[in-house]
C-alpha cells in the first residue's frame, strides 16, 4: 500500500529537470506542489526551512513585509552553493534589502522606469532590433541566436539607456555573467562583483565631472546619492538589463520553435505580441527561485513559519499551477496570463518589467516576421541549457534558415 508523505515531512529542492523537457520546472516540483503548496524544506546547510510552490502562497509571502530579501538572513537552497552566512547586500543591490534602505532607492529609480518612458523607447528598440537582424541576415544562415541577436538588443539598449559605452561590454558582460552563476566559488563571484564595480567606479567619475544626458547622468545630478551608492545602483542595473531579458529572447524564440502553431499564430497577428510576451514570462518563468526569510511568527496557508525560517519560492512552480492557470504546462500565446509571477511580485518585482515588456514585445515578433523558415540548426536536446545559473535560459541557441531566392 503506497503511503503520501506528511507535506511536514522534510524534503531537499528539486533541481533535475527532466530529458527532453527544456521547458518544464524540475520534475518534483509538481508532485510537492500537489501534496501541498507549502512543505519543509531541508536546506544544504543543515537549515530547517519551508519552500512555497503554489501560487496562491508564493504571492503572498512576496507581498509580505513581515518576510526579508536580506541576504544575511537568507540560507541558500541549492547544493553546491556558499557556505556559511551570506553577506549583506552591496551598496545599490536593491535585490538584498528591506524597507527602509529599498524604498528609497525604489523611489529614487521609478520614476525613470514608467511605462509611458519605456513606451517612448519603442522606437529606439525597433531601430537597435531591426539592425540586429539585418546583420544576422547579411551573416547567412546558420548563427548562434544568443550571441548575434539575443545578447546585443538588451545590451545595446540598456548600456544607451544608462550611458554605458557598448564597446566595453568586453569588460563587464564576463563580470555579469560570472555574478550570475550558481556554482562559482565565492571567490570568483566576488572578484567579478568587484571588477564590475571598478569598471563603474570609472564610469560614475566621469559623469560626475561631466553629467550626460542619460539616465546614470541624471542620477550623477543628484547631491543625495555618495559615489558608491551611484556605483551600486549602476552595477545592478546593467547586470540585470543585460542578462534577463537576453535570456528571455533566447529562452523565448526556443520555445517558439519548439511550438510552431504558436509561433505561427505570432505571425500572422503581431498584435498578439503583448499577450504572448505575458504568456511566455509565465510559461518559461526564467528568474525561477527567490529566498524570503520570516521577521517573526507568521502563518501562511494555515502553517506556521517561525522567525528566523528561510522560505525558498518557486516561482516556475507557481506559475505552472493549476490552481491559478488552466491547462498551465500548455504554451497558448492567446491566454489571460495576468497575475503570473515572472517579474516577481510585492515591492521587489522587477523595475525594469516595463523596459523587458518593449524590448520582447519588439523583439520576437521582428525576428519571426524577418525569417518565416527560421528553424533550430540541431535537435533540441542539444541545445544547452543554463541549469547552472540563477537565470534559466539557454547558453547558445543554434539556428538556421532558407535564404530567399
Amino acid at each position: 500500500m503506497s503511503h503520501t508523505p506528511s507535506p511536514d515531512a522534510p524534503l531537499t529542492l528539486p533541481t533535475e529537470r527532466a530529458a527532453g523537457c527544456p521547458f518544464d520546472p524540475p520534475a518534483g516540483l509538481a508532485a510537492v506542489r500537489d501534496r501541498a503548496p507549502l512543505t519543509r524544506l531541508t536546506y544544504p546547510d543543515g537549515h530547517l526551512g519551508r519552500l512555497a510552490t503554489g501560487h496562491a502562497a508564493v504571492r503572498a509571502i512576496l507581498a509580505d513585509p513581515r518576510f526579508s530579501s536580506r541576504y544575511e538572513l537568507m540560507h541558500h537552497p541549492f547544493p553546491g552553493g556558499p557556505e556559511g552566512p551570506l553577506p549583506p547586500a552591496p551598496v545599490g543591490d536593491m535585490t538584498g534589502m528591506d524597507a527602509p534602505e529599498h524604498t528609497r532607492y525604489r523611489r529614487l529609480l521609478m520614476g525613470r522606469f514608467t511605462v509611458r518612458r519605456m513606451r517612448r523607447l519603442s522606437d529606439r528598440v525597433r531601430e537597435i532590433t531591426t539592425a540586429q537582424l539585418d546583420a544576422l541576415e547579411r551573416g547567412g544562415p546558420g548563427a548562434d541566436l544568443v550571441e548575434v541577436f539575443a545578447r546585443p538588443v538588451p545590451a545595446l539598449v540598456i548600456c544607451e539607456l544608462l550611458g554605458v559605452p557598448y564597446t566595453d561590454r568586453e569588460r563587464f558582460q564576463g563580470h555579469a555573467d560570472t555574478i550570475m552563476s550558481m556554482d562559482v566559488s565565492p571567490e570568483d563571484r566576488y572578484a567579478a562583483m568587484a571588477g564590475l564595480h571598478e569598471y563603474m567606479a570609472e564610469l560614475v567619475r566621469a559623469k560626475r565631472a561631466e553629467p550626460s544626458d542619460d539616465l546614470l547622468g541624471d542620477l550623477a545630478r543628484d547631491v543625495d546619492l555618495t559615489d558608491e551608492e551611484l556605483v551600486g545602483i549602476g552595477g545592478f542595473l546593467l547586470a540585470a538589463g543585460l542578462d534577463t531579458t537576453a535570456n528571455m529572447i533566447a529562452h523565448g524564440t526556443f520555445a517558439l520553435l519548439s511550438n510552431p502553431a504558436q509561433a505561427q499564430a505570432l505571425r500572422q497577428d503581431p498584435d498578439l505580441a503583448p499577450q504572448a510576451v505575458e504568456e511566455l514570462m509565465r510559461f518559461l518563468t526564467i528568474a525561477h527561485t527567490s529566498v524570503r526569510t520570516a521577521l517573526e511568527d507568521v502563518e501562511v496557508d494555515g502553517r506556521l513559519i517561525r522567525a528566523g525560517e528561510s522560505v525558498t519560492l518557486s516561482l516556475e512552480a507557481a506559475n505552472r499551477d493549476p490552481e491559478r492557470f488552466a491547462d498551465p504546462d500548455l504554451l497558448d500565446l492567446r491566454r489571460a496570463a495576468t497575475g503570473h509571477l515572472g517579474f516577481g511580485h510585492g515591492i521587489h518585482q522587477c523595475l525594469g518589467q516595463q523596459l523587458a515588456r518593449v524590448e520582447l514585445t519588439v523583439a520576437l515578433p521582428a525576428l519571426l516576421d524577418r525569417f518565416p523558415t527560421l528553424r533550430l540548426a540541431v535537435p533540441a536536446d542539444e541545445v544547452p541549457l543554463r541549469t547552472d545559473m540563477n537565470i534559466y535560459g539557454v547558453h547558445r541557441l543554434p539556428v538556421t534558415w532558407d535564404r530567399d531566392r
